[in-house]
């Protein structure tokens, strides 16, 4: 089983995940996230009256998914295909293996866990 996990503009969630699950995506889990970039410029937001702030991270969502081996590239796919501007800055995929999964409520393990 692999990990999927993107960290993409907040904005794009909703489209991801409707690619997620026409690619057969069984669940996901988004989380809130911040984040800065090598070389990421903060972004200037204007503040009570006249002072300015400069915010030092940038607002991002995270989109986990564990998969099928087998499925990665379709799930990477999807992702990109949805998520990407082609501009620096559109987010990040990390990909990780999954060596156990273990569905609390039913006490299922591995693939069955996840489905």
């Amino acid at each position: 089983m692999k990990r999927v996990e993107a960290i993409i503009a907040s904005e794009k969630v909703s489209a991801v995940n409707e690619a997620l699950k026409k690619a057969g995506v069984g669940g996901t889990t988004v989380l809130d996230a911040k984040g800065r970039g090598r070389g990421e410029k903060p972004q200037v937001q204007t503040g009570r009256g006249t002072k300015r702030l400069a915010a030092e991270f940038s607002v991002r969502a995270n989109v986990m998914t564990v998969v099928e081996d087998s499925e990665v590239e379709k799930v990477i796919k999807a992702i990109l295909d949805t998520a990407s501007t082609g501009s620096a800055g559109d987010g990040k995929i990390f990909v990780s293996t999954v060596s156990e999964a273990v569905d609390i409520g039913t006490k299922k393990r591995g693939q069955e866990a996840v489905v």
